[in-house]
């Protein structure tokens, strides 16, 4: 089942139209949410995080797209499914169809989907530079939008490589994130992570590792811009999302890394409060 503009829809019968501007445009934005035990996990900062692009982008926000509204709707998709898998959900916001690059209007539909997180952690994690493209640096690169070719063609050049992962530089070749995940070095008692103004996804497990950190007093959380170079410095270097929440990188070329700061935060942040 699916969940169309607060309908639930069966999954194999449920059509997109060619018109849909997600398709077309890339003109869309979505919220990838670990669900644990039945519920949504930091629902509050992906529904915040949802609603602060859709004013970035100029869509219109209706009324009834409150954080109780959203939590409604996925728990009654989430309450048809009967299996002991971990699943995540995605929830996606596009403009409505009509007009070309200049819409036709601001208003919007969505539509919430369930799948298998098949996603998981990985004792040992090697990642290289993806150098033939850039992520430009600015604030449009922060959102969750459905225009990710440059992640996709990332990824396929890991699997070819034989990486579990990729780095994506800006345009001034510094460190942003990895192809589904930001980053984090550790050197000493410092940890870096790179500005947000470089390009980086706003992530959400970003948001709670930063929070975890600061609140430690034995490491200073540094938000800055990151050479590649740094990385061969690290002592550590580990990566976060909202389905696997830290994983801890092992391999760079010829640099093997500990993961002991990684694997210490991995379990705090699993113990953190979900809702």
């Amino acid at each position: 089942m699916v969940n169309y503009n607060g309908t639930l829809l069966e999954k194999e019968t449920f059509q997109l139209s060619l018109n849909n501007r997600g398709f077309t445009y890339g003109d869309s934005l979505f919220e990838t949410i670990r669900i644990e035990k039945g519920q949504a996990c930091f629902l509050e900062d992906h529904y915040f995080r949802l609603m602060a692009s859709m004013r970035m982008i100029r869509m219109e926000i209706p009324m009834e797209f409150t954080l109780g509204y959203f939590e409604n709707q996925i728990n009654d998709l989430v309450s048809l499914i009967e299996s002991d898998s971990s699943i995540k959900v995605k929830l996606t916001v596009y403009r409505k169809a009509g007009g070309l690059y200049l819409p036709k209007t601001n208003l919007v539909d969505f539509v919430i989907e369930t799948f298998e997180s098949k996603v998981s952690y990985k004792n040992s994690y090697t990642i290289d530079i993806y150098k033939d493209h850039y992520v430009n640096s600015g604030i449009l690169s922060t959102l969750k939008s459905s225009n990710r070719l440059l992640n996709v063609i990332a990824s396929i050049f890991a699997n070819e490589n034989d990486f579990d992962n990729c780095v994506l530089v800006n345009e001034d070749k510094k460190i942003v994130e990895a192809t589904n995940a930001n980053i984090f070095l550790v050197k000493g008692n410092v940890i870096r992570t790179p500005k947000l103004m470089d390009g980086c996804i706003k992530g959400v497990a970003r948001k709670k590792i930063i929070e975890i950190i600061e609140k430690d007093k034995a490491f200073t959380l540094v938000e800055d811009s990151i050479s590649p170079f740094d990385i061969q410095k690290a002592d550590e270097v580990f990566l976060t999302n909202a389905i696997v929440g830290v994983q801890p990188v092992t391999n760079y070329r010829k640099k093997k890394f500990a993961k002991t700061i990684g694997e210490n935060l991995r379990k705090e942040f699993f113990d953190l409060p979900i809702a």
